[in-house]
């Protein structure tokens, strides 16, 4: 077995959308990013390709590759699946977290959860989706941006 970590971080700004999980969610403000810019998709992808040894998101996904401006993370997340498979790896599970002030995401985080399962081709029981606040302090507590942590266990199929 193998575990990854991944982590990643946008700033929130005007005039763009929300996107956390591959769920858009209301709220006045939305990541800046070259994709989508859902950070918990993105700590999810980092975490696959770390505990494969596939080096990080930026590495397979350049930042200002016109391929991926704008797109879906879910779709960056379904490469990652494929080359998962293809590397003869399972998840075994995924824990994350995403943390921001608001908006709040607890009624959104099964949904979430499903997304990225089904993105994956996994059973949702072998993700964990986690929403925390800062409790004022730093950058997601005085509202500037969002963060998300996951780690990811995989094994070699047999």
């Amino acid at each position: 077995m193998q575990i990854g970590f991944g982590y990643d971080v946008h700033k929130l700004v005007k005039g763009r959308k929300l996107i956390i999980g591959g769920l858009e969610i209301p709220h006045a403000k939305g990541v800046l990013g070259w994709s989508d810019g859902d950070v918990l998709v993105h700590a999810v992808i980092d975490a696959i390709l770390g505990a494969m040894g596939e080096g990080d998101i930026g590495r397979h996904f350049p930042p200002g590759d016109e391929r991926y401006n704008g797109i879906s993370s879910l779709k960056l997340l379904k490469f990652v699946a494929e080359l998962l498979r293809k590397r003869g790896y399972a998840i075994n599970n995924i824990d994350s977290t995403v943390v921001a002030e608001e908006p709040r995401f607890a009624p959104y985080v099964d949904k979430m959860k499903h997304n990225m399962a089904e993105t994956l081709g996994i059973k949702a029981d072998l993700v964990n989706v986690k929403a925390k606040t800062e409790e004022g302090l730093g950058f997601t507590g005085t509202k500037k941006g969002i963060s998300a942590y996951a780690v990811c266990l995989v094994h070699k199929e047999v």
